[in-house]
């Protein structure tokens, strides 16, 4: 395993003035929508100290490079501090973040915890090794926020991650549950956030190929190639492919939730609901025309192709 960090190659005249403005565009993009998540839910508030947990992955990389833009012209003053968890895989390159975080100029930390071992040991080969990792990495880091005096944990997780969380726990688990914005973790101690909540994947990856991010791939779950969330993640970006615009109305279906509409007797009333002779915006609109938008004429697919 080896990360390479190269310069690109710009070629000159008008092609290099178009990537530019390609890059100039992305990066405004970036910002505005990242700016409008921790606006939405007050993610980052004045005197914070904000610890990005940086894998070495695109995601994460673009993260920290983009609050670091916003941190350079917010109204507010906060706190960067970058943090590592170097979980001892066979050929990690471990000179490559500190080396990249060290040009940044930026406050970071190297947690060095041998948690490839344990997981390796605790799951049999075969089967998936997600879950036991992320817990272990999730206590970790939440040791580590607390020993640096970090208010807000951010991590990396993008708007399609947070769809696949969605369909995985309807699909799998039963429920009606995804991946939010901004949570409390779960020892009630800290608070997390996701920056890239409205960011899609496909502009993510290009930005990382743009700014030519150190990439260190991971071979515990990068290696899994029948995960259910790469499945998942493929449904999606074939809906998307088939559908422009899919996945942007899905994620703003995931902010206008009605619970009179659904069926959860916890968020609404059903068992106590009566006729009142009073118009209500709760009232069954089930049998009322809809007006969804006409979706792109693609040959051989019908309204609602899954």
């Amino acid at each position: 395993m080896s990360a390479v960090w190269i310069e690109p190659e710009t070629p000159p005249g008008p092609a290099r003035l178009k990537i530019e403005r390609e890059a100039h565009k992305l990066e405004k993009r970036l910002c505005r929508q990242v700016g409008q998540a921790i606006a939405d839910y007050r993610m980052i508030e004045a005197g914070d100290r904000v610890m990005v947990c940086l894998s070495g992955g695109k995601d994460s990389y673009g993260l920290l490079d983009i609050l670091l833009k916003l941190r350079a012209r917010a109204p507010v003053a906060f706190d960067i501090v970058a943090v590592n968890l170097d979980q001892k895989q066979p050929g990690f390159p471990a000179h490559v973040l500190p080396d990249y975080l060290e040009s940044l100029g930026i406050p970071f930390h190297i947690e060095e915890q041998d948690t490839y071992s344990i997981v390796k040991d605790k799951i049999p080969e075969g089967k998936t090794m997600c879950s036991l990792c992320s817990r272990l990495r999730r206590g970790i880091l939440y040791r580590v926020a607390g020993e640096l005096g970090a208010t807000k944990i951010a991590l990396g997780h993008h708007r399609d991650d947070m769809l696949q969380t969605f369909f995985l726990n309807m699909f799998f688990g039963g429920k009606l549950k995804g991946m939010p914005p901004k949570l409390v973790s779960d020892d009630g101690r800290h608070v997390v956030i996701r920056p890239l909540a409205y960011v899609p994947e496909h502009d993510l990856v290009r930005w990382a190929e743009h700014r030519q991010f150190p990439i260190i791939p991971c071979t515990l779950c990068g290696s899994q190639e029948n995960l259910q969330r790469k499945q998942v993640g493929a449904m999606l970006r074939e809906w998307e492919k088939r559908n422009p615009g899919r996945l942007e109305n899905m994620a703003h279906a995931l902010q206008n939730v009605v619970p009179s509409h659904l069926g959860d007797g916890t968020l609404y009333d059903f068992k106590g609901l009566k006729a009142t002779g009073v118009a209500s915006a709760d009232g069954d609109k089930a049998f009322d025309p809809e007006d969804f938008g006409a979706p792109p004429a693609l040959p051989g697919l019908s309204v609602i192709q899954l």
